[in-house]
């Protein structure tokens, strides 16, 4: 399985949270992802986000077609992110269009095997992969893109 972790672009300031708006320079982020990924993108990609207006916004820029996930929103946690996506063991890939503190905590789970406050900037996207080796079922990173390297 591919897990695709993209945290949503930069957003407008402001209240109530739900319905923060991207800015331009989101706006600008979250189109540079976008052409990234549709050259890059996995094959049976499905598209996870987050109710948020920001999200949505992030989202729509790259796919027509997403599902939006209640759990994936701003209060959300790593179970809430696993359980949408069914890590590890889902067929085919799944992109997640999410918020801090959630994404960073799962890619130091990932990585370092605990939860910790790592941070993803604002439009960056996180690419995991798992495979089986000798018995032992491995995280791969497969890459890390900031929305001004996309």
């Amino acid at each position: 399985m591919d897990l695709l972790l993209w945290r949503h672009a930069e957003a407008v300031d402001g209240t109530p949270d739900h319905t923060r708006e991207l800015t331009p320079r989101g706006l600008k982020q979250a189109r540079r992802m976008a052409r990234w990924l549709d050259t890059n993108r996995p094959k049976q990609l499905r598209v996870l986000v987050s109710p948020t207006m920001r999200t949505r916004q992030t989202a729509a820029a790259f796919a027509d077609d997403f599902e939006i996930v209640s759990s994936l929103g701003p209060d959300g946690n790593v179970p809430d992110i696993l359980a949408a996506t069914g890590w590890p063991d889902a067929s085919g890939a799944a992109l997640v269009v999410g918020h801090q503190p959630a994404l960073g905590r799962l890619c130091a789970l990932l990585l370092a095997g605990a939860e910790a406050d790592w941070t993803i900037k604002k439009g960056a996207l996180w690419w995991f992969t798992n495979r089986v080796r000798e018995g032992e079922t491995q995280t791969v990173l497969r890459a890390v893109i900031p929305s001004d390297f996309a």
